[in-house]
């Protein structure tokens, strides 16, 4: 009897440990699973950003010629100090339109975090105008929404900016039933008299 015990303990401790590598197995391929999501996410992300940096470092970059080409028409008109002007703007235009050109998305991270650390009171003042901006964003999208929402409960409006009549509820007659009022006949005979 006590064999039995101790054979049925042995197989019930054999398969407690086979579920618990079952288990364990199936813990570590879903770790897998989800860092390999996470890793092609990741890369999607960074391609994503590497090509609209490109995309807008090109822009910039043409954007930059055409202040240079106001440049020159200054020039030739003989405006040398806004000339001059137009040229340092093109030449900052032509600076940032490079540095999206030839970045990519750990460069901008990196950037980012470098300024964060040296600029904190910079970050928190663009953290709180961007805050402010999307208030008064959300704010203006609402009350459009209200205005909407109210001009549809309102009376519908003719050509001639008359309001169309609301029916007004009949009277009980003597009888007790309801019987509405005949309709009003226009002057003249007619609509289109």
């Amino acid at each position: 009897m006590e064999g039995a015990r101790e054979n049925a303990q042995q197989k019930a401790g054999k398969a407690t440990g086979q579920m618990k590598d079952a288990a364990g197995q199936a813990t570590e391929q879903a770790k897998q699973g989800v860092g390999q999501a996470t890793d092609k996410a990741r890369s999607t992300m960074q391609q994503q950003v590497d090509s609209r940096s490109t995309e807008y470092g090109e822009q910039v970059g043409s954007t930059a010629q055409d202040i240079r080409g106001v440049a020159e028409h200054l020039r030739s008109q003989q405006k040398e100090r806004p000339a001059e002007l137009a040229e340092r703007a093109a030449d900052q235009v032509e600076r940032a339109g490079g540095y999206l050109r030839d970045s990519d998305a750990d460069k901008f991270l990196r950037d980012l975090e470098d300024f964060g650390r040296r600029q904190p009171w910079a970050v928190m003042a663009g953290g709180l105008a961007l805050g402010f901006i999307a208030s008064r964003f959300l704010k203006a999208s609402s009350s459009r929404r209200y205005q909407q929402s109210t001009r549809r409960s309102t009376p519908q409006q003719f050509g001639d900016g008359s309001e169309s009549p609301r029916p007004e509820p009949l009277p009980p007659s003597a009888g007790g039933a309801v019987t509405p009022d005949p309709p009003a006949t226009p002057v003249g005979g007619g609509p289109h008299a």
